[in-house]
């Protein structure tokens, strides 16, 4: 989330008061709706961008009213920024290429994917909430909303890890694999640990930990341009993506355990009490 507030505060700061000059879809397969088509943005007026949980949304003033060109960058997607837009467009199989924007005085953007998943989604709507995955969405993090209070009524109603439910977007926006990672370090919480049984210090320890991580993370992006947001992350990162590195805290090894499609990192001193949880590829886990 952090790094999606800073893609959508730099294209907001970018994008003021200019027109949509074209768009081209590259990758059919990324843009998820047809009516309004992405031609109808041509001509539209830029009016701001902003984030819902991990989506951005670029608004504009077309001559039917407002329209919404949302995107989500899933995984292996991002956004490139081109002071000069390039004139001409890749359309190989092996390109990265998805979605290119361009505006009134020669600028632009492109929505690139790498890797085969292709997860990255487009959608040109009246509104927001037209899309399931953002009329879903559950409380944002670092809402006045989002109480200790609201956090213990989470946790309380699932019995599940604590890891996936920090994941889940349907009940926390925006936070994802990565943040989960730094926010339970910060918690001094085990990924493992059982939402139900999380009691009120416990909950006002992640509390903390949701709001500092994420609000500091954000400072970070805050003023950066698109192409610095990634290693602006990686360098703020105390866990996450740093297996078999030393934890900043206690001086123990960073650990991992590795799913399917994805992994976490951990520091077993200050979080499982020493305990190494084991990887899932090798035997089950220790709790």
């Amino acid at each position: 989330m952090p790094e999606v507030q800073g893609l959508a505060d730099f294209l907001a700061a970018r994008t003021a008061g200019r027109t949509v000059a074209a768009v081209n879809v590259v990758a059919v397969n990324a843009l998820k709706t047809y009516s309004p088509p992405p031609g109808a943005l041509v001509g539209a007026s830029v009016l701001g961008a902003e984030r819902h949980g991990k989506w951005i949304d670029l608004r504009v003033e077309a001559p039917d009213g407002v329209l919404h060109l949302v995107f989500h960058l899933a995984r292996a997607g991002w956004l490139r920024w081109h002071d000069e837009s390039p004139t001409t467009l890749s359309r190989s199989p092996r390109s990265p290429l998805a979605l290119r924007v361009g505006l009134d005085d020669g600028s632009g953007f492109d929505l690139t994917e790498a890797g085969t998943r292709e997860r990255l989604a487009v959608y040109v709507v009246h509104s927001p909430q037209e899309i399931p995955a953002i009329a879903t969405l559950g409380i944002e993090p670092l809402s006045p909303e989002f109480t200790v209070e609201a956090l213990q009524g989470l946790l309380a109603a699932r019995n599940q890890q604590v890891k996936g439910l920090l994941r889940d977007q349907g009940t926390i926006a925006g936070i994802g694999n990565a943040y989960s990672d730094e926010i339970l370090h910060a918690a001094r919480t085990s990924p493992f640990a059982v939402t139900s049984t999380i009691g009120r210090e416990g909950a006002q320890r992640l509390h903390e930990s949701i709001g500092s991580v994420l609000r500091s993370a954000i400072g970070a992006a805050a003023g950066r341009p698109a192409a610095d947001l990634k290693d602006a992350k990686r360098a703020g990162m105390r866990v996450h993506g740093r297996a078999g590195q030393t934890c900043e805290v206690c001086g123990d090894t960073i650990r991992e355990v590795s799913f399917a499609d994805s992994a976490l990192q951990y520091c077993a001193t200050c979080q499982t009490h020493g305990k190494v949880l084991a990887d899932r590829r090798m035997s089950k886990l220790l709790r």
